[in-house]
């Protein structure tokens, strides 16, 4: 049985949600299908969430959902239609996300939840009666407004028995302290992306990666997936994008399981409490694509809660250049965020592993692996064909590597050494400090240059591709997080 309504929007809680009015299927008869289709129009300035009640009725084995929305034409420059859904079982929608059962954005038109399955991007579970809610997000609405349709569909019967989820292991085998390579960006077809782990995983093998990180727009749901994949040559981390109005900020190898809830502007000052809790789960806070020019890509939330900024996503483009100029320039102001790189792939002919970020760890595990990007121990190579060696020495024969401190006086000596493996022909060694670009080579694999604490507040390596439009550089190839000259100067966040 199926019936149309229309319902108005009705105001309810903090700005930026609204709640139409309930689904319900309360006296709904017991046959073994059940239906119900609402249809309405959110007009340009919707709430960033508008919450579909559905009351579900006792009994029911199956939820399905299928959704759709006009895209009328609009004039060049203006944003159309689009609506992102998701789903909260009958715990609610309290922001935290305790009644989470999933979200696939934008990515499908429709999907289920069953106690022992579930749609990718979906949380299986039981389905016990009581209020649920679907969410619908407008995430840019045409001027002639978002005209959109609902359908909700029950099965009755009792719940298939629930299937145990198992999580990849924490520890790969590893080679003992060493630089491990991994790419921290990477979606399957848990959310928008194209590939399942096991094509992820495959890539990321022959892309010559030691370790992986899961991170799914807006939901945790995919955790249970990776284990088949991982193995003694592949750790595979756990995370999610946490895709905001506001920006996207990676939860780094957070604890298998850990949903980090997306519902919130920079304005509502609500980004410090969620990045405490990607800590206290085990992961690290990672602004990703910070210049990226999408609708509601660019980070707006500041960096005071960041452990490390995405200063390149994948293929190297003008709004990683600019990531990475900003990056700097807050690093010459004494605020050291360390810096990482990652593929974002998605599908074909996305690469992943390019770029990828190449971590100094003591051992291949979560713990040891987050800990290097965490202190700036790592680099960004565009592929396992680049590999840099950059220290710094004084005269007394005492170094430091990537994210150290060399504690020299002020007019102290101190030579600067890089070596890099696979450097594109014909491309450019760039030693940068504080002050610029101090110090060029062309067309070798090694670069040495002498400088002070007084000279250079810090110190660090960028290979660049030959440039295409003089006088700007060309496409990076690698760049280092930097080593710290003196007893002072930039430390933390």
């Amino acid at each position: 049985m199926t019936e149309t309504t229309r319902r108005a929007l009705l105001v309810t809680g903090a700005a930026g949600a609204l709640t139409l009015g309930t689904v319900s299927f309360a006296r709904a008869d017991g046959g073994g299908g059940l239906g119900r289709t609402v249809s309405g129009s959110l007009p340009p300035g919707s709430p960033d969430y508008v919450y579909l009640p559905v009351e579900l009725p006792p009994g029911v084995r199956e939820l399905r959902v299928a959704y759709t929305y006009d895209r009328p034409p609009v004039p060049p420059g203006t944003q159309g239609n689009a609506l992102d859904i998701g789903l909260f079982d009958q715990r609610g929608t309290a922001l935290g996300g305790r009644g989470f059962r999933g979200w696939s954005g934008g990515a499908r038109t429709e999907f289920f939840v069953r106690a022992d399955d579930a749609t990718p991007g979906y949380v299986a579970g039981p389905l016990r009666p009581g209020l649920w809610h679907l969410v619908l997000a407008p995430y840019t609405v045409a001027p002639q407004g978002l005209a959109y349709t609902v359908t909700v569909s029950l099965t009755k019967g009792p719940d298939a028995p629930a299937v145990p989820v198992a999580y990849p292991p924490e520890r790969a085998r590893g080679r003992g302290r060493a630089w491990y390579r991994g790419d921290c960006h990477l979606h399957t077809v848990y959310s928008d992306g194209r590939r399942t782990p096991a094509e992820v995983a495959a890539l990321a093998r022959a892309a010559g990666l030691d370790f992986l990180t899961a991170t799914e727009h807006n939901t945790h749901a995919g955790h249970g997936a990776w284990a088949p994949h991982a193995g003694d040559d592949l750790l595979v981390l756990l995370g999610e994008e946490v895709t905001t109005r506001n920006g996207h900020v990676l939860a780094l190898g957070t604890d298998p399981g850990t949903f980090v809830d997306w519902r919130y502007r920079a304005r509502e000052n609500r980004f410090g409490h969620f990045a405490r809790e990607i800590r206290r789960s085990g992961g690290l806070v990672v602004p990703a694509h910070p210049q990226a020019t999408c609708v509601g890509c660019a980070w707006k939330f500041g960096f005071a809660d960041a452990d490390a900024v995405e200063v390149w996503n994948g293929p190297y483009t003008p709004d990683d250049e600019v990531a990475l100029a900003g990056w700097d320039a807050a690093l010459a102001r004494g605020r050291w965020t360390p810096a990482m790189g990652n593929s974002d792939a998605h599908r074909d002919p996305d690469r992943v592993g390019t770029p990828q970020t190449v971590v100094l760890a003591e051992e291949l595990s979560r713990a040891a692996v987050l800990a290097g990007p965490r202190a700036g121990r790592s680099y960004v190579a565009e592929s396992s064909a680049v590999s840099l060696d950059f220290r710094v020495t004084d005269g007394r024969g005492r170094t430091a590597g990537i994210g150290e401190r060399l504690p020299v006086r002020a007019d102290e000596p101190v030579t600067v050494r890089l070596r890099v493996t696979g450097a594109p022909p014909g491309g450019t060694l760039r030693l940068v400090t504080d002050q610029g670009v101090l110090h060029t080579v062309q067309d070798t694999d090694t670069a040495e240059w002498t400088t002070t604490a007084a000279y250079s507040t810090y110190v660090r390596a960028e290979v660049r591709h030959p440039a295409t439009a003089p006088p700007l550089p060309g496409a990076l190839a690698a760049f280092t997080n930097p080593v710290f000259l003196g007893r002072a100067g930039a430390t933390g966040r």
